[in-house]
C-alpha cells in the first residue's frame, strides 16, 4: 500500500500592533502567511481573491481590532470607462512607452525610487531603504512578477510599477515615478496602462490593494469605475453610496 505524502499545513500568524499608516491615532495588525514551494502561485491566487496582498514572499491582510477601514478593491478591466480626467491623462502620456521587464532591480530604478521617496514620503519607512532593501522588494517573489517601466522618447525612465500576474488579473504591488512630471499624473497613468494590458491579455481584473475611504491619499482608487469591493466575504460593485462625503464636497 502506497501512503500519500502529507501536505504541509499552511500557517497564518498575526503581527504585533503598529501605528496605522493611513489613519492617525489607529493601530494596525495583520494576518500573514508565507508563500513558498510549488503551490505558492495557486495559494497567492486564492488569497488575492480573498483580499490579501503580497510583500516579498509574504501574503497579508489587515485584522485591526475594531476597524474595517481597509477595503480590498479591484477594477473590472473589460467594462472600465475612463472619465474626462483619465482620458486627459491618457492623452498627456501618449508619448510614453510601457515595457514589461523581469523582476530585476536596477540602479536606474533605484535612483528614481529614492527621489520619489525623498519628495513624496520622506517620513515613511521606505525612505530609508538602501539598494539591497529595494532589490529584495523587487526580486524576493515566489510568483510571477514583473516591473513595468515607463520611458519617454529619450528613453528616460520616468515611472515604474511592480506588478504581479494572477490567473484572473494584474495586481499593482507598488508604483513610483518622477515627481517633477506632475502634469502627467503618472500614478494614475500606470493604472490606466495596467487596465489596458489586462484587457489585451483577457484578464478580468486589476487589483489595487486596499481602498481606505477615510484617507484622502487613498481616494484615487475610487475613481476607476466600474470597480468591485470585498465586503462581508463577497465581491460586489462599488456604488456611489459607498463613497464618503468629504469636507470639500459637503459645502458645494
Amino acid at each position: 500500500m502506497h501512503q500519500r505524502p502529507t501536505k504541509r499545513p499552511q500557517f497564518f500568524y498575526t503581527t504585533a500592533p503598529l501605528p496605522c499608516p493611513y489613519l492617525a491615532g489607529r493601530t494596525e495588525r495583520k494576518i500573514v502567511t508565507e508563500l513558498s514551494g510549488g503551490e505558492a502561485e495557486t495559494l497567492h491566487d486564492r488569497l488575492s481573491r480573498a483580499g490579501f496582498r503580497r510583500s516579498h514572499n509574504i501574503a497579508y491582510s489587515p485584522v485591526c481590532p475594531g476597524c474595517q477601514a481597509c477595503i480590498p478593491i479591484r477594477i473590472v478591466a473589460d467594462a472600465f470607462a475612463p472619465d474626462r480626467t483619465q482620458r486627459r491623462i491618457r492623452r498627456a502620456n501618449a508619448d510614453l512607452i510601457g515595457r514589461e521587464t523581469p523582476a530585476r532591480a536596477t540602479a536606474e530604478q533605484f535612483a528614481l525610487f529614492q527621489r520619489y521617496q525623498r519628495i513624496r514620503h520622506s517620513d515613511g519607512d521606505m525612505a530609508a531603504m538602501g539598494f539591497y532593501d529595494y532589490r529584495a522588494m523587487v526580486e524576493d517573489t515566489p510568483i510571477t512578477t514583473g516591473m513595468v517601466e515607463f520611458r519617454d522618447a529619450a528613453d528616460r525612465l520616468i515611472g515604474a510599477c511592480l506588478t504581479d500576474w494572477l490567473s484572473d488579473g494584474l495586481s499593482a504591488v507598488y508604483s513610483f515615478f518622477d515627481v517633477g512630471e506632475d502634469r502627467r499624473s503618472l500614478g494614475t497613468y500606470a493604472i490606466l496602462w495596467l487596465i489596458a494590458r489586462a484587457r489585451a491579455l483577457g484578464l478580468p481584473y486589476v487589483y489595487l490593494g486596499y481602498w481606505v475611504p477615510q484617507s484622502r491619499k487613498m481616494a484615487y482608487k475610487e475613481r476607476f469605475r466600474p470597480s468591485e469591493i470585498l465586503t462581508a466575504g463577497a465581491w460586489r460593485p462599488l456604488e456611489d453610496s459607498d463613497l464618503p462625503v468629504r469636507a470639500h464636497e459637503a459645502v458645494r
